[in-house]
């Protein structure tokens, strides 16, 4: 069959993930680091990471946005937003990296085993969206939904939406080494008893996100929502 092609080490990883390939090579692939990249793989000709790792990226955010969409029907854009922001963070990948035990199974140039990246929450939440990658390409949407949904359904069920856009997008920013957002006034309008508000959120060399609400708290809020949305999307500097 197909998975013996994969080494027991591995095959022990594609169990837990609960997906027989019929391209291992996938698999050897999204395991490898980048640090390995100016190596040839002589084994197995695999390459680093990279390239699926933005793949698997991209099914995540498609499978949770679709997942929020039809679980919270009621929910607004600015909840949403957060609540996928949430989920699809270096701390959401790098928690399921830990429950199934990919660390171990990264393969790594000897200098950075000896800096401990196997722990390193990059390496981990990297690795993870090339994993997911993988099963995508070897299998469909499917199985790449199926295994997300495993995973992440003990936090899509949480009832209550995640912490403050605004705490999170500042902390976006200060694990980058970025400035604090900041905060613009674009326009008010409407009748002095129902004005609404919009506002543009900014972070640093990114483009600003603006939107609207009742108060200028709410509109600030909506568009730090936005704006974690959008650098979600354009992916990690």
């Amino acid at each position: 069959m197909a998975e013996n092609r994969l080494k027991p080490d591995i095959q022990e990883l594609a169990n837990r993930l609960e997906h027989v390939f019929t391209s291992p090579q996938l698999l050897e692939e999204a395991l490898t680091h980048p640090s390995l990249a100016g190596f040839k793989q002589r084994r197995n000709g695999a390459m680093p990471y990279e390239r699926m790792e933005f793949l698997g990226d991209r099914v995540l955010g498609l499978v949770i946005a679709e997942w929020l969409y039809r679980r919270y029907p009621d929910a607004k854009e600015g909840e949403l937003a957060m609540r996928h922001t949430a989920l699809v963070n270096r701390n959401a990948l790098q928690a399921v990296a830990l429950e199934i035990g990919l660390g171990k199974h990264v393969r790594l140039a000897r200098g950075d085993e000896l800096t401990g990246e196997r722990k390193d929450i990059s390496t981990l939440s990297d690795a993870m969206e090339a994993v997911i990658g993988a099963i995508y390409l070897d299998g469909g949407l499917k199985p790449a939904q199926d295994f997300i949904h495993r995973y992440w359904q003990k936090d899509v069920a949480i009832e209550i939406a995640p912490a403050d856009p605004k705490t999170a997008l500042q902390e976006w920013a200060q694990g980058r080494g970025l400035p604090l957002p900041d905060y613009r006034d674009i326009r008010h309008y409407g009748p002095a008893h129902a004005p609404r508000f919009v506002i543009a959120a900014h972070v640093k060399g990114f483009p600003a996100a603006e939107a609207e609400g009742e108060t200028k708290r709410s509109a600030q809020k909506a568009a730090a929502a936005l704006l974690l949305q959008q650098l979600e999307g354009i992916g990690k500097p």
